[in-house]
């Protein structure tokens, strides 16, 4: 695709992002939240997103299906007030709802498993409410505007415009950096254009390429970005980058992604087909006109996948594409 096709490809993306984000006000109810509230707050809705990493990871599954799950999720929670107890159903919902959208269909984890090694406590058939009530309330369609639409776009028309050192700009490493932003839910605020740019721009500023920087440039030129919107966000997204990099940041730890476990613990997730009695979500639960859930339990005492995979040593248990995940792991260092 040449430079001015990719460039009127990027307006009409900007235009419609808007119809993608997050309520404002919900978010601020997240934030807001305290972690006893029996709400969900910022803390619980991190790990969660934490937890959607590990697994997109696990099952091998795209950067796009990470960052579609994240859009679903934080679009939902600004739009229901949920408990935490029902926290793990709806993540676990919008990962299987992103991954039907864009991955191919032989590469689809089933969801009792998918289920089974999130270790979570609801059936397949509650899964597939929750998809339903999801589906429902956000007016679901299989394409949405994200921060990594705009990343995309951002590093083909970079490479298509410039006479630089095109291989220093790494997407994969990129891609990586978002990751690690949307873990937070303060950039759930961002537009994802804005955020996009940032990226690309704390890169490129990296690399220390003055061609690539003046069509960083341009774009923001193109779709009249604001300096102070830039500015602030390229600061943020830089503490963030900052912050995850050091050895105090709690993080999915992704030596844990290849999961080491006993025979016997692989035996158990290979053979265990029975779960929990527990009530199936009931038809008129997520009423809009009530501000308080009262859906039945249907799920408790789940922990962070990023604080819970693996344990107990004595063989790999992963699939084969997983141990070339290692590779990855000095893109945010």
């Amino acid at each position: 695709m040449d430079g001015f096709k990719l460039m009127r490809e990027l307006r009409v993306n900007y235009e419609q992002e808007v119809h993608y984000l997050p309520k404002e006000t919900g978010l601020a109810l997240i934030e807001s939240t305290t972690q006893d509230d029996g709400r969900i707050s910022a803390r619980c809705r991190d790990a969660k997103v934490e937890d959607l990493w590990s697994l997109t990871s696990f099952f091998g599954y795209s950067t796009q299906t990470f960052v579609l799950a994240v859009n679903l999720l934080d679009r939902f929670l600004a739009t229901m007030r949920i408990q935490q107890k029902h926290l793990s159903c709806v993540s676990l919902s919008c990962l299987h709802m992103a991954a039907k959208v864009t991955e191919e269909e032989c590469n689809l984890t089933p969801s009792v498993e998918l289920i089974r090694i999130g270790q979570c406590r609801f059936t397949a058939s509650d899964l597939g409410r929750m998809e339903k009530i999801i589906t429902e309330k956000l007016n679901f369609k299989p394409k949405a505007i994200t921060a990594l639409t705009f990343l995309q776009l951002y590093h083909q028309i970079t490479l298509s415009y410039s006479t630089d050192r095109k291989d220093a700009l790494s997407l994969e490493k990129l891609e990586a950096q978002l990751k690690a932003c949307l873990c937070r839910i303060s950039f759930s605020k961002a537009k994802p254009s804005i955020l996009a740019l940032s990226l690309l721009r704390k890169e490129i500023e990296a690399i220390q390429s003055e061609d690539m920087l003046e069509i960083v440039y341009h774009i923001q030129r193109h779709l009249k970005i604001a300096d102070s919107d830039l500015l602030m966000w390229s600061e943020r997204v830089a503490q963030c980058l900052s912050d995850y990099a050091s050895p105090e940041c709690s993080k999915p730890n992704h030596r844990k992604l290849q999961w080491i476990v006993s025979r016997r613990t692989a035996q158990n997730l290979h053979s265990y087909r029975s779960v929990p009695e527990l009530p199936t979500i009931p038809e008129g639960c997520w009423d809009e006109s009530e501000s308080e859930d009262s859906c039945e339990d249907m799920s408790s005492g789940e922990e962070s996948l990023s604080s819970s995979l693996g344990s107990d040593a004595e063989g790999p248990f992963f699939p084969l594409h997983l141990h070339h995940q290692k590779h990855h792991q000095h893109l945010l260092s």
